[in-house]
């Protein structure tokens, strides 16, 4: 695995500030560019993991492999979402949850 990286806020957007420091990411890729999504605190998205449109990843949840996490979805806590999963629409994980396999949850 490639070393996670900080990421850092390149435009102002909800209660994200220009400049602010997020999680971590391993590749551009992780995390897309073009919409209002977030990796926060001490979260981290790896592998060919995707976080887009609104979602957040935060806390200290993880989001790996080739997991897909879209829509308005949160991810906080302890979270751990991989495998092929996906979450989006409006859920929120939380806690010590785990989602992997092929699971979707919207």
């Amino acid at each position: 695995m490639t070393p996670l990286v900080q990421i850092k806020a390149l435009k102002n957007f909800g209660y994200v500030k220009a400049g602010d420091l997020g999680g971590y990411i391993e590749q551009e890729s992780n995390l897309s560019q073009k919409d209002d999504c977030w990796v926060a605190d001490n979260a981290k998205v790896y592998g060919n993991a995707e976080v887009q449109y609104c979602a957040k990843v935060s806390g200290n949840a993880e989001v790996r492999e080739n997991a897909r996490i879209y829509g308005y979805a949160k991810i906080y806590e302890h979270a751990e979402i991989y495998g092929k999963a996906e979450v989006s629409g409006y859920a929120e994980i939380c806690g010590y949850a785990q989602i992997g396999s092929n699971c979707i949850i919207n």
